[in-house]
C-alpha cells in the first residue's frame, strides 16, 4: 500500500471511565473522549457516571457517546447527562437508525462498521448520507465483544474508500502502530482504547500521551 499525505489527523480516547483518563486525553490534546454505554464492556459508564467525566470534559474536549443496539431512553438519558457532543454507534444500526438518531437528537452520529474483508468496505457506502463518520474497526470473532479486543485489520482495504466521506481509523491501534497507519491510509481521525491501556478499562497518562505525540508526528 502506497504511503499517502495527511493533513494532522484528528484523536479519539475511547473507553475512559475516570476523572484522571479525561484529563490525560486533554493535557495530551486528543480531540475526543469516548463514554461506552455497553454494560458487558469493562469500559461500560451508566448515565450517571458519565454526567460527572462529561461535566469535566465540557468544553475542553469532545465527548462522544458508544451505543451498541441501545434503545431510546437510554441514548436520551446519556446525551442529557454527560452532554454528549456525538453519538457513536456500533452495533448493527441500519442507515435509518443512525439518520432518525441524528435528526432526533441534533448531534451528529458516527456509525462504526467491523472489517474483515472489501465487502466490509463496501457495506459503508450504505451509510452515505445516513451517518456523519464512517468509523472502520476490526471485525472480533463472533460471541464477543464489538470492540476494544485490540485486533487491526489489513489497512490496505481502505485505499478504495479514501475521499468518499468523513471516516476514522480504530482497531488495535497503539503509540507504537498508529504513525505506521495514518502515513498509510491518510485516516483524518484514529481512535484507540485497549491501546493505551495498562488493563482492560484502565487508561495509563503516558500511553495516551505517547499515542498522541506519535499520531501527530
Amino acid at each position: 500500500m502506497t504511503a499517502v499525505s495527511a493533513p494532522a489527523v484528528a484523536i479519539k480516547i475511547c473507553g475512559v471511565t475516570t476523572p484522571g483518563a479525561v484529563d490525560s486525553a486533554i493535557r495530551a490534546r486528543a480531540d475526543h473522549v469516548g463514554f461506552v454505554f455497553f454494560p458487558p464492556s469493562p469500559r461500560a459508564l451508566t448515565p450517571r457516571e458519565a454526567a460527572t467525566l462529561g461535566a469535566r470534559a465540557a468544553g475542553r474536549i469532545g465527548r462522544v457517546g458508544l451505543f451498541v443496539d441501545a434503545t431510546d431512553a437510554l441514548i436520551a438519558e446519556a446525551v442529557d447527562a454527560a452532554g454528549l457532543d456525538a453519538l457513536q454507534l456500533h452495533g448493527e444500526e441500519s442507515p435509518a437508525r443512525a439518520a432518525e438518531l441524528r435528526a432526533r437528537h441534533g448531534l451528529p452520529v458516527w456509525k462504526a462498521v467491523p472489517v474483515a474483508s472489501a465487502a466490509d468496505i463496501d457495506r459503508a457506502a450504505a451509510y452515505l448520507g445516513a451517518a456523519d463518520l464512517v468509523l472502520f474497526d476490526a471485525k472480533t470473532p463472533k460471541g464477543t465483544l464489538p470492540g476494544g479486543m485490540g485486533l487491526a485489520f489489513d489497512w490496505s482495504l481502505l485505499s478504495g474508500w479514501r475521499n468518499r466521506a468523513p471516516w476514522g481509523l480504530a482497531g488495535g491501534l497503539a503509540p507504537g502502530n498508529v504513525a505506521e497507519a495514518v502515513r498509510l491510509t491518510g485516516a483524518p481521525l484514529v481512535d484507540t482504547s485497549s491501546g493505551v491501556e495498562t488493563a482492560p478499562g484502565v487508561k495509563d497518562p503516558a500511553l495516551i500521551a505517547a499515542f498522541c505525540a506519535t499520531a501527530r508526528g
